[in-house]
């Protein structure tokens, strides 16, 4: 049974998802922590992407419903999702060996979010935790570290930033590389996805990734071999999100601001050249 769980005192979005499965949303860039329950021990993937929430997180979980984090994984080492690694300090902590490249990508720094994790590992780690057991996959997408924790007993893949609900954020990450992630997850088959922002999703919103993926780059490279008169970067300023994204989805304006946002990366980083779109089909080929 599917239930709602909303204390006053969390600032958060609270749902019980599967049966000892729990979803937390900060209101901090809407980020995402998922708890998986085994009695009185908790293993969480990913820690929410402010102080407050990371608090209002601990509050709820060990608090209010008893539980002791005893794992932490981290699904990629960005500042937004690792905010709450201190306020669980006896739990064991699992990132990828490439944890570093993610975390100091970023265009600040919050050395107060960091805390070196215990484990690290390559490819993959498969967790036995209560009925379900995790599997950790390395599954390189938005960051160099991104892990996919795909979880069968539970229908449901946990994807971190390699998805942004109905769409995906490209900057300062190879597009192709994201496209390649995703299209992973897909060959898992689960019907639910956890976005690491926004909260859950049916199967599909993998393919309509996918798909604003692919018709975000067809719009950049057709403007950038257009000739119009017009400079490519205001056209590409431009490019509405509803001609990007697939049938019947309506997007969020969570969805519409990072769409913004890749507009502005794709002209600051010089994105999705006539070459690289080449590239990329005779890849998908």
């Amino acid at each position: 049974m599917m239930a709602t769980l909303q204390p006053a005192v969390a600032p958060m979005k609270v749902e019980e998802i599967a049966p000892d499965v729990w979803m937390f949303v900060g209101r901090e860039l809407e980020s995402v922590a998922t708890a998986f329950v085994d009695g009185d021990d908790a293993l969480l993937v990913d820690t929410l992407g402010g102080m407050d929430d990371a608090h209002a997180l601990r509050r709820v979980l060990c608090d209010e419903m008893g539980k002791r984090v005893r794992i932490v994984v981290s699904t990629h080492f960005m500042s937004d999702h690792i905010a709450g690694l201190s306020l669980f300090p006896e739990a064991t902590t699992i990132a990828h060996r490439h944890h570093r490249h993610a975390f100091l990508s970023q265009n600040r720094q919050v050395d107060a979010f960091y805390r070196e994790p215990q484990v690290v590992f390559d490819s993959a780690m498969r967790i036995r935790w209560g009925r379900h057991e995790l599997h950790l996959l390395h599954n390189p997408g938005k960051t160099m570290d991104h892990l996919s924790v795909d979880v069968p007993s539970a229908d449901l893949v946990c994807a971190g930033d390699n998805i942004v609900g109905n769409i995906v954020y490209v900057s300062r990450a190879d597009p192709a590389q994201i496209r390649a992630a995703i299209v992973r997850m897909q060959q898992f088959g689960r019907g639910r996805v956890i976005g690491g922002h926004m909260g859950v999703f049916g199967a599909a919103t993998l393919g309509n990734a996918v798909h604003y993926l692919d018709r975000l780059a067809e719009a950049v490279v057709g403007i950038r071999t257009a000739v119009d008169g017009r400079q490519p970067d205001e056209r590409i300023a431009s490019i509405a999100i509803e001609t990007c994204l697939a049938p019947g989805v309506e997007p969020s304006p969570f969805e519409r601001h990072w769409h913004e946002r890749n507009l502005e990366a794709i002209v600051a980083q010089s994105m999705f050249t006539l070459d690289a779109a080449l590239d990329a089909r005779r890849a998908r080929a």
